[in-house]
């Protein structure tokens, strides 16, 4: 099993996310739990999609974390 990273924005209306490893590969829902969804389904289609064009398909690197800080 592969695991991309996927970076969610909150875009005011909805939820929109990346995945920083193949460019491209975007989407937007209405919930966070949708999008996660969609982005599992956007990442196979992606990833079907480069291999049928003879691409190579890059390995994942990007991580993603938080930090809190003090204002």
């Amino acid at each position: 099993m592969t695991e991309y990273t996927i970076i969610i924005e909150d875009a005011g209306t909805n939820f929109a996310a990346y995945v920083p490893d193949l460019p491209g590969c975007v989407g937007a829902a209405d919930t966070i739990e949708e999008l996660e969804v969609l982005m599992r389904e956007a990442i196979e289609y992606h990833i079907e999609g480069m291999r049928l064009n003879g691409e190579n398909v890059p390995e994942p690197h990007s991580r993603a974390s938080s930090v809190q800080i003090t204002l």
